[in-house]
């Protein structure tokens, strides 16, 4: 499973008319004609509680046609067989994608040992089998072992490019992948529940360009019984847990009631800003927000002057502005937001 964290790309949707609709229409203008959906600005976020069996990026084109957006990507791969939370930025929430993923992540991961996988994931070829079983202990005595900042071999199966090509297009054409160990972070891991003996639930957090399966496979190893991971799913990233999530389901619903004049699709979207939960906001007058929206920089005076460096994001009467790096006072912008259009409204529910 792609559960590390890839280069958001935005994910344009397919045309939606054919392509001889000129030609038909002048023929027959009155049969087979097909209109295309007019875009429009949207900004803000949708979590989306991603099911079992959809590609991030099939979700990304859902959810953008929906919304009828122009603009949409997503911070970080969820590949078919895992589930949960699949933060999707539309419009200018694009411009804080980053933010989201270097983010944390927490993972729910199921286990199944007695088996490795060329894939490390239920969808593999057996490579290695085991009769050994380890025991409750035994996996809570290994886990501090990989804890902390460790070396990682990323699944041969994964986005990580080699000399350009993704190692999992080499790896399906038969081609040996070698990659190298690379250092991630892990801040927890936990035995959660232990089934039966084939099995063992755990939870992780980790940090960006983890791979949950990498770390069964080494688990399984090191506990000489081998295993591969058969359930994957992401509970939080950054700023966004359960409690942000939202089925597909319930998404299709709310955008009919609001086609229907029954309900705003505003309250499905989270404020753009809702990413940038970790970093300082700095509000500033009408007059000096008019110099920073032209690319200009702020010099800030007096005894109220903010005297720390470091990224900030910058606002005016309430409303987000720009993404900008604070020194000694001066205030330099680095993006700056047009937020013309739809914007997220929706709160954060509390658990």
């Amino acid at each position: 499973m792609n559960d590390n964290d890839v280069e958001n790309l935005e994910q344009p949707l397919a045309a939606d008319a054919t392509a001889g609709a000129a030609q038909d229409e002048q023929a027959e203008p009155r049969r087979g004609k097909q209109f295309k959906r007019d875009k429009r600005d949207v900004h803000g976020w949708v979590v989306l509680d991603k099911p079992v069996g959809m590609t991030s990026t099939h979700a990304v084109s859902v959810v953008k046609r929906l919304f009828s957006a122009k603009r949409a990507g997503h911070a970080g791969t969820l590949d078919p067989l895992a589930s949960g939370a699949l933060p999707i930025a539309l419009g200018e929430a694009t411009k804080t994608v980053p933010f989201v993923m270097d983010g944390r992540k927490l993972y729910r991961f199921t286990v199944r040992w007695g088996e490795e996988r060329d894939t490390d994931d239920a969808e593999g070829r057996i490579v290695a089998r085991s009769d050994q079983r380890p025991s409750a202990d035994a996996i809570r005595a290994l886990l501090p072992s990989f804890t902390g900042c460790i070396q990682q071999v990323p699944p041969r199966y994964s986005a990580i490019k080699i000399e350009g090509e993704r190692a999992y297009d080499l790896a399906r054409d038969g081609e040996m992948v070698e990659l190298t160990a690379r250092p991630v972070e892990i801040g927890w891991q936990e035995l959660v529940n232990i089934p039966d003996p084939d099995y063992a639930v755990l939870e992780a957090e980790c940090g960006k360009g983890t791979y949950v399966r990498s770390l069964a496979r080494d688990l399984g190893r090191v506990l000489g019984c081998f295993g591969h991971v058969s359930a994957l799913r992401r509970a939080a990233v950054g700023p966004f847990g359960e409690e942000s999530m939202i089925l597909l389901e319930q998404l299709e619903a709310l955008c009919h009631r609001a086609a229907a004049g029954e309900a705003s699709l505003a309250d499905a979207l989270m404020p753009v800003e809702t990413a940038l939960d970790d970093i300082p906001a700095l509000a500033v007058s009408r007059a000096d927000a008019a110099r920073l929206k032209r690319g200009q920089a702020v010099l800030l005076r007096g005894r109220d002057a903010p005297n720390f460096r470091g990224t900030i994001y910058v606002t005016v009467s309430g409303q987000l502005l720009a993404l900008a790096e604070l020194d000694r006072g001066e205030i330099v912008p680095k993006r700056v937001f047009n937020l013309a259009g739809l914007v997220g409204r929706a709160a954060r529910k509390k658990g």
